[in-house]
């Protein structure tokens, strides 16, 4: 789809000033430099998927979520994910939820906020959610506000995802996984670009290999080459999920030693959905205001997956719904919704806002007595580099 080398990561892509602030086996926590002299006093972790790396948020200047949510005067921390290796394949969702609960308990020391707002991308908001519903369960209140992008907690229309949605399938792909310990980068690219063979195959491979010419250098599609693992145990677990919707049968399903029940997470949260999206259908994206207790505020934004999510501001072409409050039926909400010019970031930044405090000084530097910036951003672990 793209030259190998067209881009260096630190380099070309993931570019927005920061450090890293903590790091342990799993995951990096980063913290970015304020472009603004005010800041919220609520800071924002953000909760990118353990499928593929961060820099989706981050790919270049004028692209990069990161890089808007500093610019909006919100203090933003983010998680960068270690690239599993087969020693890593018992990882499951306790490991990942356990250290989105440590992350917040940093930014909360980094920041002197006692709560924080979260947002979770895709698998992310499925890890953030495991989470939530055992901070529920605990009285814990740490978690102020949660929002999500192209996440679906509810995966009672499998159709989109084809074979994927054949309990054969699932049970090999479990079963390899377990054997192989993870899924691969390449395995995990080829189920999903498979999902699109018209798109993501034939085209590369017509226009490329028989016709010659070198594919365009895309940001987008070189973050999209650069995969990663996942350990075996997560990928058996999301199967599972998938296979059998778990999370939205109560007690069907425990993490943290909680059983999930969605309805029991009274955090406000913000969802979008994408209306040309392949994998988290914008219907099942909004069956999450349904399923949890607290307010909702539902976005819808035009394009696919991945190209709904790099939205920056200032693209003609981009645009986004929003209504009222959402009721049961999606396209009754569609129906009374309001199309308007620009990107879902500009609505979220400003929902979120609102619920971030009030404004005080930009902090003068990075991390803090406790946590000292450990290296520049965006890190060593979205380069694969050994934790030290």
């Amino acid at each position: 789809m793209v030259e190998p080398g067209a881009f260096t990561v630190g380099t070309d892509l993931a570019l927005t000033p920061g450090a890293v602030v903590a790091r342990d086996e799993v995951a990096e926590v980063l913290q970015y430099a304020g472009t603004t002299d005010t800041v919220h006093e609520r800071p924002v972790l953000v909760v990118p998927p353990p499928i593929g790396r961060f820099y989706f948020l981050d790919l270049r200047p004028g692209r990069s979520f990161v890089e808007y949510a500093v610019s909006r005067g919100l203090q933003t921390f983010l998680m960068s994910w270690r690239n599993p290796q087969k020693e890593q394949g018992h990882w499951n969702l306790d490991t990942y939820a356990a250290r989105v609960s440590a992350a917040i308990d940093q930014v909360r020391e980094i920041s002197g906020s006692d709560d924080v707002n979260v947002i979770g991308f895709c698998a992310g908001g499925i890890i953030s959610t495991t989470l939530l519903n055992h901070l529920a369960a605990q009285g814990d209140t740490r978690v102020h506000t949660m929002s999500y992008a192209v996440t679906m907690l509810d995966w009672g229309q499998p159709e989109q995802l084809g074979a994927f949605s054949s309990t054969r399938v699932l049970e090999f792909a479990k079963s390899r996984s377990r054997r192989k310990g993870l899924i691969s980068a390449r395995d995990m690219g080829s189920a999903f670009t498979w999902l699109r063979p018209d798109d993501l195959v034939f085209n590369y491979w017509v226009n490329n290999y028989l016709m010659g010419p070198k594919p365009p250098a895309f940001d987008i599609l070189a973050w999209n080459a650069d995969g990663t693992n996942l350990p075996g145990a997560l990928h058996g677990q999301f199967l599972d999920i998938f296979a059998h919707n778990l999370l939205v049968k109560p007690k069907a399903y425990m993490v943290l030693g909680t059983p999930i029940e969605l309805d029991r997470i009274k955090a406000p949260t913000f969802v979008v959905g994408a209306i040309a999206d392949h994998l988290t259908t914008w219907q099942n994206c909004y069956r999450t205001t349904q399923l949890l207790g607290g307010d909702s505020t539902f976005v819808l934004s035009y394009s696919g997956h991945i190209a709904s999510l790099v939205n920056p501001p200032g693209n003609p072409k981009a645009h986004y719904w929003a209504g009222g409050e959402p009721g049961r039926d999606p396209q009754a909400w569609l129906a009374g919704a309001t199309r308007t010019p620009g990107s879902w970031w500009e609505a979220w930044a400003d929902w979120v806002s609102d619920k971030a405090g009030t404004q005080g000084p930009a902090p003068a530097s990075l991390g803090s007595d406790r946590h000292k910036p450990l290296v520049p951003a965006p890190g060593r672990y979205v380069r694969d580099l050994a934790p030290k």
